[in-house]
């Protein structure tokens, strides 16, 4: 097995060679590709000193050296990768040793084209961890519930199974083979700044047969500090909804356009009229939310209800 890690690298000159030097401690790591996104701080810097320091780290930009994203950084590491086996690591998150533990096995089998695991929490800062208990706090171990396969897991993933599968898993746990990614023409959404993780793996959770590893320990940390963009947006403020809104209307555009079971089509689109409402006023967000109760009634019961019923 042999592993390209793809780091897209934007404001962490603090953290990127802890990353990069967690990724080398694997043989089966082949290369570590740094896509660094126009940092504003001295990040550029260190990526060069990371590349001549260790063969296999490899570096690139955008062309025109411009800010494009996380998602396009990702996408231009899958399209300079050489290995079979991709895996991800955000640049102030770093591996554990017990990483590809469960990719060692299962990958054995090839029908299966991506692992997922569990990932744990570490509070860089004492600003960033009063963030994230605010605005997100979530679970140390971000992970599912039950070891899952196959269409399953797009089930729990869209809160559809009968048992409840748990939290979104993220990129620094899943492992995917490439081919998987090119036979579906899978890529990271670049009209999304935010949620661009979790719209990827709802969607490689539909093409792809993924199962899971390690998840009840992790198997990588995610670092919290005070530039973490996800835990300066308020739940439920104006901002939030609204990029819930782009997150869900990707997710519904891509099933308008793929054969998904009929109850996941209905609930990705509640889904996404539930945030449309949320950023409507007044009167119109009235009639509005009559309409879609008279069209379907559950939309009430989504998860986010609470987010468009306030006027």
């Amino acid at each position: 097995m042999k592993i390209s890690v793809i780091i897209p690298v934007y404001n962490a000159e603090k953290y990127v060679s802890k990353a990069v030097e967690s990724a080398l401690q694997f043989h089966e790591v082949e290369e570590v590709i740094l896509i660094e996104d126009q940092s504003p701080d001295n990040a550029l810097v260190i990526c060069r000193e990371l590349a001549l320091k260790y063969n296999k780290v490899k570096l690139f930009q955008h062309p025109g050296k411009g800010n494009h994203g996380a998602g396009a950084s990702r996408n231009l590491g899958i399209e300079k990768s050489c290995c079979d086996f991709i895996a991800f690591l955000d640049a102030d998150d770093y591996f554990l040793p017990n990483r590809f533990d469960a990719e060692r096995e299962l990958f054995k089998d090839p029908k299966i084209e991506g692992v997922f695991n569990a990932i744990g929490t570490e509070f860089l800062t004492e600003k960033g961890k009063e963030d994230f208990l605010l605005n997100i706090n979530d679970e140390y171990l971000l992970t599912v519930n039950y070891p899952a396969e196959g269409q399953e897991v797009f089930k729990g993933l869209l809160g559809q199974t009968p048992k409840k599968f748990g939290t979104f898993f993220t990129l620094d746990a899943l492992t995917v083979r490439k081919s998987a990614l090119e036979k579906n023409r899978l890529k990271f959404n670049e009209e999304l700044r935010v949620h661009q993780d979790s719209d990827l793996i709802i969607k490689l959770a539909h093409h792809c047969y993924l199962k899971s590893g390690i998840i009840d320990k992790p198997v990588a940390i995610r670092g919290i500090h005070d530039d973490n963009r996800i835990t300066k947006i308020i739940k439920y403020s104006p901002q939030y909804n609204q990029r819930q809104f782009l997150f869900w209307n990707s997710i519904y555009k891509w099933s308008r356009k793929n054969r998904i079971d009929p109850d996941a089509k209905r609930h990705i689109s509640l889904q996404k009229k539930a945030f449309e409402l949320s950023g409507k006023k007044g009167f119109s967000k009235t009639a509005a939310l009559l309409a879609a109760i008279i069209k379907d009634p559950k939309i009430l019961k989504t998860k986010y209800r609470f987010t468009y019923i306030q006027f």
